[in-house]
């Protein structure tokens, strides 16, 4: 119970840093280029890592015998690289839809990796309570409220985003997946950042034009996503993760939208009518309630 709560405030705590990385993010992306702005703050997620390596892994280590330190260090490697992998196709995805569709639609169509986690559960075997569906479903509509604003149709910048909805859905079970094999968690996801940079070099070179003094005018919103966002809280997602149900873990996650919503309010001054902030309601009831079922059914 103690632990699946603090999962739940660290993972909550991700969903606020994520969505107010939103602000910083799309200020970065007015200097350099999405490969450019993802390689960038992929390495210095990585390298702000290293120092603190020792530590955190004591933090989050293994009660397993050390005959199986050998099996924990392959899943720690692959697992890290895989992350990786899937981390920098679906930060590509996300990055290259929004500048072809409006942040409306982009932010609804992310957010249906709320719907294809669980369902992605079912293949693997995975039982979801019917009444956490409702939950889904529920978030689904808050989101809806929180971000269409004008006729949904289907483009290629749409694609691209739902796209990146998969990706991102296959980055949390992939991260499950590891977790369960014993990988330790902090040198994962500083795995998972340098796989992620080193992709984002040649698409980099390839696709922009990146220069030191693009990069320094963007210097402070890459640290900041860097740092915060890649560094910290994809680090803090691994740790929490562990004891927390994918979807229900998700659920919270998805709050990085509502949170986004909330810091372009505050942050740039934007407005959110009626309709957004009951979209705003609607999810987080949505999330406390998916919380709850999760602990009801722990304790039974």
């Amino acid at each position: 119970m103690k632990k699946q709560t603090l999962s739940a405030l660290v993972l909550l705590l991700v969903a606020l840093i994520w969505g107010s990385a939103f602000v910083a993010q799309s200020k970065g992306m007015e200097h350099v280029g999405a490969f450019t702005y993802n390689g960038a703050r992929s390495f210095l997620g990585g390298i702000v890592l290293l120092p603190v390596l020792p530590l955190l892994s004591k933090a989050g280590g293994s009660k397993a015998p050390r005959a199986d330190e050998p099996s924990r260090k392959k899943a720690t490697v692959t697992g890290g690289l895989c992350c990786g992998v899937v981390l920098f196709a679906a930060s590509s995805l996300q990055q290259l839809g929004v500048s072809m569709t409006t942040a409306g639609k982009a932010g609804f169509i992310t957010a249906l990796y709320i719907v294809i986690v669980p369902i992605l559960g079912i293949f693997l075997r995975r039982r979801i309570p019917a009444a956490v569906w409702l939950c889904v479903a529920a978030a689904v509509a808050g989101f809806y409220l929180l971000c269409v604003k004008e006729d949904f149709s289907v483009g290629r910048g749409d694609l691209l985003v739902l796209g990146c909805a998969f990706v991102f859905s296959v980055h949390i079970m992939t991260i499950d997946r590891f977790n369960a094999k014993g990988a330790d968690a902090a040198k994962m996801s500083c795995i998972q950042f340098f796989t992620a940079g080193v992709l984002s070099l040649p698409l980099m070179f390839i696709f922009e034009e990146p220069s030191l003094s693009s990069l320094w005018d963007a210097r402070l919103t890459i640290a900041y996503a860097g740092i915060l966002s890649s560094g910290v809280a994809y680090t803090l997602q691994i740790f929490a993760q562990k004891h927390a149900d994918p979807t229900t873990a998700t659920l919270i996650m998805s709050l990085e939208s509502v949170f986004a919503a909330l810091s372009g309010w505050l942050i740039l001054g934007e407005t959110l009518s009626a309709k957004e902030l009951c979209g705003c309601g609607v999810v987080f009831a949505a999330v406390v309630a998916a919380q709850l079922i999760a602990m009801r059914s722990n304790d039974g």
